[in-house]
């Protein structure tokens, strides 16, 4: 079993990273399996390594001094042509290329296919000066002024992308303008990253099977190193974790430290509560909303009934009608009777379903119609989703299905349909948080508000791997270079662009500066078409506009976060190895995740007790010298009341810094499952700095 085994920044002075980890190793295992054991040592940017190790090591090596944390060494999971247009942030936008180029994006996925027209670096001068990476893409890869480097790791042989998926994200975040990109003719447009003019440096850390915690550490270590600016990591676990047992959550610190910010997607585990697996508060996580623009389908029945569907499907029947076989009528009769309705791989007989369209019960498989020689299908599913699909085929919502199975059913087997081509229309209800974005409340930090932002996630436009199947059908032999995909995956690297570009143009700003202009400056959403309001969506839809310029930030520093680990509980010993210095929790040093200077207020309270919350904060000025702002609550519940102290907040200059506190009074929430929001606005006139304010009752046991 491979294990972790994390050290916290590295030792100040001459250190021998590699020799110090061999001699713990030593200590715990037999002298001449050393070699074979150690997996990799963490020695550019933190202190750490991984190794093969039996259970009873792992529990030994915990014990030493030195050691934050040893943990199982986990397979994490890989969780556009109008979505910058829908944010407002279009090619009218004033941009200057020049000083973007000097932005580079850490991208840690499936790799990069670099010959992909989003990736061509006409226009783009050398690599900054301050990179300090290197192109090691393996065989037959070839770095240029656009992607400036690439590494792999583990078993991997190449930073070649074969999946799609890191091509997709790197070419949201920070790919070129590319006109008329297309999925065969849908969505046509120019397709382009947040800010097309930045670099990128891709780090291979997925492979077929998924993403092995002990690459992800291994290009954190490199990345910040290599110096890149913002790191964009659309990978995560099925389930939050302990922060030290957190490969992103770790390797997001020591990027916190050294000034760079880590835009994480927030899981696809949605839409229960508690189901957000970005969790640290020094990164920002970054939860799936859709955009004006959604894909359908279409088929027309042989009764002439019309019914509209989901899917993104390229293929077009022409019009002609074709038989419609239910899946039970056409079983091979080697599966249980309850699941032939269901269409499942191994199920179907060939000769039964060949040149017809397949009626499934469920949408579980959607390879398994083609796999059967199908010529299409109309499948069962309740998610609002569109997917790209590997022959004419669309899902439909139980309403519409039955309709098709009752027509089925009384056209005495002769009932045929034919599916149309799938087309977009504009929805006046985006942006919503789709079903499968991961919820809060954070469910190892209940005081801090994840997720923190929603973005553009759903039917995304980008480049893709011409090698890899669209509709990840392996009998599907299409190749595109652009392809559309869902998921927080995809919404990450929208957040990573929003990130890259207030960098462009605040290049000294901070982590936690940048994260909160882009969550102060969020729009806000609906809380009626989003039920669970701010545990779906955070601070709001991200706003890239407005980000550049916020008015007032909430700055925390390494300082603030190591107080807030001393108010978790952390010893001074753990403190010191994780932050390097001579850090300690005395006194003012020991601060509760509520009051860590965040741009969300969020507080876990007993249920059906009355109580009284105060949030503590502190506000920079980023916006005009001489300002004074004024507070405004919004609340629509009468169940509490919030006061704000001061009335005003007076600045004489950019970069002052005033404090502030808001008191929460309320009568008590009914039970284990309850919150109520608000929010505080503060304007000068000019700028509007939001922020929510979430009380709720969700202990993280009951989660």
């Amino acid at each position: 079993q491979a294990y972790i085994v994390y050290m916290g920044s590295l030792p100040r002075g001459e250190y021998l990273a590699s020799a110090h980890h061999v001699s713990l190793l030593q200590e715990v295992i037999d002298a001449s399996s050393v070699e074979d054991s150690l997996i990799r040592s963490y020695k550019r940017s933190f202190n750490g390594f991984a190794a093969k190790i039996t259970d009873t090591e792992a529990k030994k090596l915990a014990s030493m001094k030195g050691v934050i944390s040893v943990f199982p060494s986990r397979t994490l999971q890989l969780l556009t042509t109008r979505s910058w247009e829908f944010m407002g942030f279009n090619d009218t936008i004033k941009t200057n290329p020049a000083v973007e180029s000097d932005v580079i994006v850490g991208v840690i996925d499936s790799g990069i296919w670099p010959e992909t027209p989003s990736f061509n670096d006409d226009g783009l001068g050398p690599a900054p000066k301050k990179w300090k990476g290197a192109c090691r893409g393996g065989k037959n890869f070839t770095c240029n002024n656009k992607i400036i480097g690439a590494r792999f790791y583990s078993s991997l042989d190449e930073a070649r992308d074969r999946d799609g998926h890191g091509t997709h994200t790197s070419s949201t975040a920070a790919g070129n303008k590319v006109k008329n990109a297309s999925f065969f003719g849908l969505a046509n447009g120019t397709a382009r990253g947040g800010v097309p003019s930045s670099r990128i440096a891709a780090y291979r850390v997925c492979s077929s099977i998924g993403c092995s915690s002990e690459s992800i550490l291994a290009a954190f270590d490199d990345a910040i190193a290599d110096q890149v600016d913002v790191i964009t990591i659309s990978i995560g676990p099925t389930y939050a974790t302990n922060f030290f047992e957190d490969p992103i959550a770790i390797g997001s610190f020591h990027a916190m430290t050294k000034g760079i910010l880590t835009s994480n997607s927030a899981g696809n585990s949605g839409p229960g509560v508690g189901t957000v697996s970005s969790v640290a508060p020094w990164m920002l996580s970054v939860a799936a909303s859709t955009t004006d623009r959604l894909f359908f389908d279409t088929v027309v029945l042989g009764n002439g009934k019309t019914l509209v569907g989901k899917s993104i499907n390229s293929f077009n029947l022409n019009g002609k009608k074709v038989p419609i076989v239910y899946g039970e009528d056409a079983s091979n009769k080697k599966c249980s009777k309850d699941y032939n309705g269901q269409c499942l791989e191994g199920c179907m007989d060939s000769d039964k379903v060949k040149g017809k369209i397949l009626l499934c019960d469920v949408y579980d498989d959607s390879s398994a119609p083609s796999l059967a020689g199908s010529l299409g299908a109309i499948v069962y599913s309740n998610i609002n989703v569109s997917f790209v699909v590997p022959l004419p085929q669309l899902a439909l919502d139980a309403a519409n299905y039955n309709v098709v199975k009752s027509y089925y059913t009384t056209s005495a087997k002769e009932a045929e349909a034919t599916i149309l081509k799938s087309e977009t229309f504009k929805d006046s209800n985006a942006p919503v948080v789709a079903d499968f974005s991961s919820r809060g409340p954070n469910p190892i930090t209940p005081d801090i508000l994840k997720p923190d932002v929603s973005a553009p996630g759903v039917e995304i436009l980008a480049a893709y791997c011409p090698l890899a199947s669209p509709s990840s059908d392996w009998s599907d032999t299409r190749h595109v270079n652009y392809s559309i995909l869902s998921g927080t995956s995809m919404a990450c690297p929208h957040a990573a662009g929003v990130a890259a570009y207030i960098k462009s143009v605040h290049p000294h700003w901070s982590p936690a500066a940048i994260k909160s202009a882009i969550m102060t400056t969020a729009r806000p959403m609906s809380s009626t078409r989003n039920p669970q309001a701010e545990f779906a969506y955070g601070s709001g839809h991200i706003n890239p506009v407005e980000a550049i310029n916020p008015g007032l930030v909430y700055e925390a520093s390494n300082a603030d976060y190591i107080s807030m680990l001393c108010g978790l509980g952390y010893n001074v010993s753990q403190i010191r190895q994780i932050s390097g210095d001579n850090s300690s929790c005395q006194g003012e040093n020991k601060t509760s995740p509520k009051d860590l200077n965040y741009p969300a207020m969020t507080a876990l309270v007993s249920p059906s007790k009355s109580f009284k919350i105060t949030f503590r904060r502190k506000v920079t000025n980023v916006g005009i010298a001489t300002s004074t702002y004024k507070p405004k609550v919004f609340s629509s519940s009468p169940k509490f009341n919030i006061t704000v102290v001061p009335g005003s907040l007076s600045f004489k200059s950019l970069n002052d810094s005033k404090s502030f506190n808001v008191t929460v009074v309320g009568g008590g929430l009914p039970n284990n499952e309850a919150m109520l929001s608000a929010a505080l606005v503060w304007y000068d006139g000019t700028h509007s700095v939001r922020s929510p304010i979430v009380v709720h009752t969700f202990d993280k046991d009951y989660v």
